[in-house]
């Protein structure tokens, strides 16, 4: 045990063991009911619903005890509500003595007569209890929940019961990557898997985890994208795949960056850039459905419409606007970023995109896509033909924060060669170390014109739940090892209230 078990749900373990049960059931109430379909059946005092006066079993995890003496109310929580129980005395003769061995926090199973109480709550009359697990760790303080934001990341755990509305947000989640994968599947597209571990770190501009494989006596990457595998799939003629895939940048950690995190790609033969942009809005109005019931979504603050149309302007056009000045002009780039204090990294173009973050980011309240990027910072995109000096590839915005990069994609194998040997040659230290020569062979035998999406899933979980911190749309997101255990808010529960 750790110094979290507490001495009186020690002792009292002890006790039911010495009495002959068993505190940890090998098997647990099969035929429980979820406790969402336990309230809709209820109905209401006036008007009872069809599980009114009925026997039902429900399963879940005790938010605390209120003893009056002969009877004690204890709501249950399953991960789908909560619902209040009551336990008489008189029902329980047999098992009252045992109520004794029960703290808020323990799982158990109650099987009883749906009914009321006198103020109209739903309510378990409970006939038959069965602890399933007994808790030695208490729970927070007074059932106020943990607000202690680095034992909430670090106990998920407690969080998830403990504080109203956590495990809601992690619904929605699953709610989001089923109707991503929904949409692309009515669209035609194969889920696939491509490699985690990549010999090149390659497909976007990023710090990778180097580890090291013994069989093979070589060193490998954790992938930072999954782009150049899937863009080979459509050479081998899948024309539209995806991938939910988890990417790592071995990089730092902030509201919106996890070194370990989500993305969705996806590519599509016979697209381009703008075929991306009707795909976005089709997902972000999707997902927006799925978890709110309709289309607008609240954010730090403000409201946004994922209905689409998004709004569209072009990168130069916002750089111009921002800064007085043309994105291509050097001198006069150079001269912005100093008068805003930024760090000359040694690229011009590195040093102009810096200042669009700088002036621009921060202004796009979006929805809105960001077109037509410099072909300078757009290394696997194919140029406008239109224009050559920018490429044909969008980001997307919401509230100052990226949420997805497209490409029309480069397809000339011979280019994709040249700007591989310009990363390189940049030594930039997010730039891929070598070539991927065979990347480029697999062009060679002929990519078809092609448009791919990016889109990063935690990003797009917080805005359409309305967190502020990728930290609170990842079940366990990476944090610095804890010099000691994070201690709860008091060593003993309080009663519900």
């Amino acid at each position: 045990m750790t110094d979290l078990a507490h001495p009186d749900r020690l002792a009292k373990l002890e006790a039911i063991r010495a009495a002959g049960a068993d505190p940890y059931p090998a098997r647990g109430l099969a035929d429980a009911t979820p406790i969402e379909e336990v309230l809709a059946g209820a109905g209401t005092p006036d008007a009872p619903g069809a599980l009114h006066g009925q026997r039902v079993t429900v399963a879940g995890r005790l938010l605390g005890l209120r003893d009056f003496g002969k009877l004690i109310f204890a709501p249950l929580r399953d991960r789908t509500g909560r619902l209040q129980t009551g336990l008489k005395k008189d029902a329980l003769s047999e098992w009252w003595p045992q109520r004794k061995w029960l703290d808020g926090g323990d799982l158990v199973g109650v099987r009883g007569e749906l009914g009321f109480t006198q103020k109209g709550e739903p309510t378990i009359w409970v006939d038959e209890v069965h602890l399933l697990a007994k808790a030695v760790a208490p729970p927070p303080e007074k059932w106020h929940g943990m607000s202690d934001t680095e034992a909430r990341y670090r106990r998920r755990y407690v969080d998830l019961w403990a504080n109203e509305g956590v495990l809601e947000t992690f619904v929605a989640r699953g709610k989001v990557l089923s109707t991503i994968r929904r949409v692309l599947e009515a669209e035609g597209y194969i889920e696939v898997e491509t490699p985690t571990l990549h010999p090149i770190a390659g497909g976007a501009a990023a710090r990778p985890f180097v580890t090291h494989h013994n069989a093979l006596d070589a060193d490998l990457y954790l992938r930072i994208a999954p782009e150049l595998y899937l863009k080979r799939l459509i050479v081998g003629g899948m024309e539209r795949v995806f991938e939910v895939a988890r990417n790592f940048r071995n990089e730092g950690v902030s509201t919106r960056h996890n070194p370990e995190f989500t993305m969705l790609e996806l590519y599509e033969a016979q697209a381009d850039y703008r075929r991306m942009m009707e795909i976005t809005e089709r997902l972000f109005e999707g997902c927006a459905r799925a978890v709110t019931g309709g289309t607008e979504v609240s954010f730090r603050g403000d409201t946004y419409s994922l209905a689409a149309p998004f709004e569209r302007k072009r990168y130069a056009d916002l750089f111009r606007d921002a800064n007085g000045i043309e994105f291509d002009d050097e001198p006069a780039v150079a001269a912005r970023a100093q008068e805003l204090g930024l760090k000359d990294p040694g690229d011009r173009w590195k040093l102009m995109n810096d200042v669009f973050e700088a002036t621009v980011e921060k202004s796009l309240t979006g929805p809105i896509f960001v077109t037509d990027y410099p072909l300078a910072i757009c290394p696997l995109a194919k140029q406008s033909p239109e224009d050559p000096r920018f490429a044909e590839r969008f980001e997307v915005f919401i509230a100052g924060m990226e949420l997805g990069n497209a490409f029309s994609e480069l397809n000339d194998p011979a280019e994709q060669h040249r700007r591989f040997e310009e990363q390189v040659a940049s030594k930039d230290p997010e730039a891929p170390g070598e070539v991927d020569l065979d990347y480029v062979q697999a062009l060679e035998y002929g990519m078809p014109p092609a448009g791919g999406l990016g889109i990063g899933i935690d990003r797009l979980v917080m805005v359409v739940t309305g967190q502020d911190s990728i930290r609170d749309v990842l079940l366990f997101p990476a944090m610095r090892r804890a010099a000691a255990e994070v201690a709860l808010e008091a060593p003993e529960e309080a009663p519900a209230t």
